[in-house]
């Protein structure tokens, strides 16, 4: 693109001249964010129309990843370095006295997606790029993210994440490509003269679904595939006749609002029957118009419908896009007049599913009459769906009603999507280890009893690229000079780190590159939280999205106890720790706003007290994000993976830190034991319930919060801090319904019950912190071991299992 720093300067001061009428002295900082984006996607287009020629040439297989998020942080910086660009661009830009890290900060996080689900759906789609890998992404863009988040008065509050309010440099706007998609409406069916029914479908509400094309660029290579998102917009039809009817012009903008709000918020609150309705019509919007683009560019090859599932694979993640499977079996049948069976079959062997939970009610139902009203022939086709499914459960089970209405798609007026889901596919596939036996000995046991051959196992991963390669550049430059820059496309290699666990001197500059990061990050948060927090303290950090099942609670309780134990004995010796939190809370959960206020409220009282504030620091940081999580995760000593056992799915935050040097605090869940198989006993710090242990307190029972509360002084004087009076209640009732959770309610995720061994834990962890090149030992271990957890990896075993698809040679 470039041929060297100084053809660069030239490019950059022409683009600013010609796109903006501006020179690099009279030039802001958002102007030269834009003029190197344009720069940047100017190289990146060739790429990618030579990218999609190249598919269509070769008639290469192409894998179609639907996904209701895709968290795809900032692309200024990831896309320079996968581009082979960032230090020529870097240097280039600090001559023309510009800083490259201060034009990424002007790139918003795009608002797509909220947490682990949506960032694994970016990760996947660098890895299928950086492999040649001929995948793209289907998703919705939503013009509103998951809402910005503010703490006020230590309580979170929600104000619009207006994402698209500054140019997202990076899409492209086709509406030559534009679909119709349908909601409501009747249907009739008529018989011709062999018998054979046709559906007619009349009184609908139609919209324009517009995608808007993203590029994703390969690392070191020339491919660019695509992620596709849409947008809903009216059709010029639909307005026509509105207008008309309505003859009134603020009836017609409602109207226009109604259809648009669509593709405005992710995530509507389905708390009531109108956001249950409106979430409904997103995930069917999005399926709709992505399997209809998906047909469209098969249909361009010119071959018969037989060889569909050897040209395309679309992969459901979560849930969200289930209706997939009927919505491909509605095109194939009623618009392109193929019999059910052919349609079935095609259908089966195109669609697989990955199912990312063992919440139930993580796993959709919709209301029968929702689906029927709004999707009517899409339920027909459901409908018929479940009824051969039940029929050969029936010839396979005879008389086992209990078995067969376990397993129906339709039972109790509802449609069960998580059912829809393995039932029209060919392949299920778990996220780690635990999570897949899981679901195979437990949650989904009759259907794996059913379909033993479609369940397997995908143990999620993370792209290297963006978590260490671009988070991590010291740590990055010290791993290449240690072994080569092989690595970098071969994440494997940095096993070869072991080979480093005797060199001392590298184990010192492990630890004086951490320190690095620390003070730059301390740096920046006195810079937006004007919090002092000290680089020579255990950064002990928790970034997740706020639930019951991932504890942040009881990392909460532990904090208080410390305080606790500092007061009552103010020369105790411990070696300070500062503790770090992001996270939000879904709008409508009000368990979770409370822990936020918790914890919030904890961090004033101990940030205040000059007693303790030397020894123990709380900070939340407010409006997590992917761009927090690439300042916080290089800087981080103590990584928080402390969910109840068997509820987290995988985890892919634990992999992040483990690959920047941090050590997990832990229970045995998800991918943590898959990381702790990686790095034996001596390199995690592992505690509480097994997995099994918690199954069978939710099978037989046998647990009592209110004795543990009754029994260990340290749960009751913590636990009564919430409701008596106390530096952390001030006399209210705050956290009446925290203290009831855990006590009355008998502590649904055994944070009580963890709650000493947590301790240990974490007095283990500050034993061994204080002997530095143990410690560091430990931090080598993790990162030598993390490439195991490289989302490449992952994706070659989906190329591989699920989808067969191979890679690509890009042309040159």
């Amino acid at each position: 693109m470039f041929s060297d720093k100084k053809d660069f300067q030239e490019a950059f001061k022409k683009k600013l001249k010609t796109q903006f009428g501006k020179t690099v002295d009279t030039a802001t900082e958002y102007d030269a964010y834009r003029t190197l984006g344009a720069l940047v996607q100017d190289h990146v287009n060739e790429n990618w129309l030579k990218t999609r020629q190249e598919y269509q040439a070769k008639k290469a297989k192409q894998v179609y990843y639907f996904s209701m998020e895709f968290l795809m942080g900032r692309l200024l910086g990831n896309n320079l370095l996968n581009m082979q660009l960032l230090s020529l661009v870097d240097e280039g830009l600090e001559e023309l006295g510009l800083s490259l890290s201060a034009l990424e900060e002007k790139e918003k996080d795009a608002g797509l997606g909220n947490g682990g689900l949506g960032r694994l759906a970016a990760c996947f789609l660098d890895s299928l790029a950086s492999l040649q890998l001929a995948g793209h992404g289907y998703g919705m863009r939503y013009k509103y993210g998951m809402f910005d988040q503010q703490i006020i008065d230590g309580k979170q509050v929600e104000l619009p994440d207006d994402w698209l309010s500054q140019q997202f440099i990076w899409e492209v706007r086709r509406p030559e490509e534009a679909l119709e998609v349908r909601f409501g409406g009747h249907i009739s069916a008529t018989e011709n003269d062999n018998g054979d029914l046709t559906f007619n479908y009349y009184g609908y509400e139609q919209i324009q679904a517009v995608p808007y094309d993203v590029p994703v660029v390969g690392y070191n290579n020339d491919t660019v595939n695509t992620l596709r998102l849409w947008s809903a917009e009216p059709t010029v039809d639909d307005t026509l006749t509105k207008a008309e009817v309505e003859s009134h012009y603020g009836h017609f903008l409602d109207h226009k609002r109604s259809l648009e709000a669509i593709s405005e918020f992710l995530y509507p609150d389905d708390s009531n029957e109108e956001g249950k309705r409106l979430r409904l019509k997103q995930e069917y919007f999005l399926v709709s118009a992505g399997v209809q683009s998906v047909i469209r560019s098969f249909e361009e090859l010119n071959l018969p419908w037989s060889q569909f599932s050897d040209q395309v694979a679309m992969h459901i993640n979560d849930t969200h896009p289930a209706l997939i499977i009927p919505e491909l079996m509605r095109i194939l049948m009623d618009d392109k007049g193929l019999g059910w069976e052919e349609a079935w079959e095609i259908t089966q062997s195109s669609v697989s599913y990955t199912n990312h939970t063992t919440l139930v009610e993580a796993l959709e139902s919709w209301p029968v009459d929702m689906v029927r009203n709004l999707l009517p022939r899409v339920f027909m086709i459901i409908d018929e769906i479940n009824e051969r499914f039940c029929q050969s459960l029936w010839k396979a089970y005879p008389g086992e009603f209990d078995r067969i209405a376990d397993l129906a798609i339709v039972a109790d007026g509802q449609v069960k999507m998580a059912h829809l889901s393995i039932v029209g596919s060919h392949s299920v596939n778990g996220v780690a280890k635990l999570h897949t036996e899981i679901l195979k000995k437990r949650e989904m046991k009759r259907f794996y009893d059913t379909f033993p051959e479609r369940f397997n196992n995908k143990t999620n991963g993370i792209t290297h690229r963006r978590w260490l390669l671009h988070a991590n550049p010291s740590l990055t430059s010290a791993i290449t000079e240690a072994i080569g820059s092989d690595w970098k496309e071969d994440p494997k290699q940095l096993q070869r780190l072991m080979e480093k666990k005797d060199d001392l001197a590298f184990l010192d500059q492990l630890h004086d590159i951490k320190q690095e990061n620390k003070r730059n990050f301390a740096d920046w948060v006195y810079q937006t939280q004007n919090i002092v927090v000290d680089p020579n303290s255990i950064f002990d950090v928790q970034i997740k999205r706020l639930h019951g099942y991932k504890r942040q609670l009881l990392n909460a309780l532990h904090i208080m106890h410390l305080y606790n134990e500092l007061k009552s004995d103010p020369t105790l010796e411990i070696v300070p720790r500062t503790f770090f939190f992001g996270a939000k809370a879904a709008s409508g959960y009000h368990f979770a706003k409370k822990v936020i206020q918790l914890i919030n409220r904890i961090a004033h009282v101990i940030n205040k007290d000059p007693e303790v504030n030397d020894k123990i620091k709380v900070v939340f940081l407010p409006n997590y994000s992917v761009s927090v999580a690439e300042k916080i995760i290089p800087a981080t000593n103590v990584s928080e993976q402390i969910s109840t056992a068997s509820k987290e799915a995988s985890g892919t935050g634990n992999m992040k830190f483990m690959m920047n040097g941090a050590l997990t605090v832990g229970t045995m869940d998800g991918a943590n034991v898959e990381i702790h198989d990686f790095v034996g006993d001596d390199h995690i710090y592992t505690f509480g319930l097994s997995s099994e242990e918690v199954l069978e307190y939710y099978r037989s029972g046998g647990y009592s919060s209110r004795e543990l509360y009754e029994q260990d002084d340290r749960i009751r004087h913590t636990l009564d801090q919430l409701i008596h009076y106390s530096p952390f209640s001030k006399g209210e009732t705050d956290f009446q319904d925290i203290y009831d959770a855990l006590v009355t309610h008998n502590d649904e995720y055994f944070v009580l019950k963890d709650f000493a061994d947590y301790i240990l834990a974490q007095k283990k962890v500050s034993q061994d912190y204080q002997r530095t090149r143990q410690w560091n030992l430990k931090s080598l271990v993790n990162i030598a071991q993390s490439g195991a957890f490289s989302s490449d990896r992952t994706i070659q075993e989906y190329a591989r299992d699920i989808w067969q698809i191979d890679r690509v040679q890009s042309l040159k």
